[in-house]
């Protein structure tokens, strides 16, 4: 809005004459004037308004979630087992290293003294002693330990894989053990009952014999 031009009197008694002719006493006193400009100086001033905030589109807001405090875990791990005698004792093994299979059996046991380690370690000798090239072969001692050894194992026990197929390997032989006993103890039975058989047919000739002579 343009400002309107005043014309300011120096004398406090001084008139404006209108179109009519009429003097109108002038009542503007120099502060009224300046308020009056100040006022319509204001009109003229755009407002100020603040720049928005660039908002960052990948921008997610917070979500408070009313959830309970999570409580201190005190869970017992099982700790971990070191396999490398194990896994040695077994390379022996393929290369019919017996003795050496056996050593790194023994030290593994020492080693990690876990109810799953030892398990391991006499499934081992135990598998050992049940092959016939072994030096320690005693299929008598090794069906004795498998017996044990297989009440011991548990289903909440985690033993390596080759040392549980060493465990069906040893029930396999524990069994054909049993069959081949068995069949020796029938053959026993068998050479006993021809034994007899022979001794009986030996009497019976020599009484035909001497009835025939008489």
């Amino acid at each position: 809005m343009p400002l309107v031009p005043l014309r300011v009197l120096n004398s406090g008694n001084a008139a404006t004459r209108t179109r009519s002719g009429e003097s109108v006493p002038n009542r503007l006193t120099p502060a009224t004037v300046f308020l009056c400009a100040l006022v319509m100086t204001g009109c003229n001033t755009p407002a100020t308004v603040a720049p928005e905030e660039p908002r960052d589109p990948n921008s997610v807001p917070e979500l408070t979630l009313n959830l309970p405090e999570a409580r201190d875990c005190e869970c017992n791990e099982a700790p971990s087992r070191d396999f490398t005698f194990l896994e040695r004792g077994y390379s022996a093994l393929t290369l019919n290293e017996y003795e050496d299979a056996v050593a790194y059996f023994q030290r593994y046991r020492r080693l990690e003294k876990t109810p799953e380690a030892r398990w391991e370690a006499d499934i081992g000798i135990a598998f050992v002693s049940m092959l016939p090239n072994s030096p320690f072969f005693n299929a008598e001692e090794a069906r004795k330990a498998w017996r044990e050894l297989n009440k011991q194992l548990t289903p909440d026990m985690q033993v390596h894989d080759k040392a549980r197929l060493m465990n069906d390997a040893l029930a396999g032989f524990s069994l054909l053990d049993r069959r081949v006993k068995d069949l020796e103890d029938d053959n026993s039975m068998l050479s006993e009952d021809l034994e007899k058989r022979e001794e009986a047919l030996k009497r019976l000739r020599e009484l035909t014999l001497g009835q025939a002579e008489e």
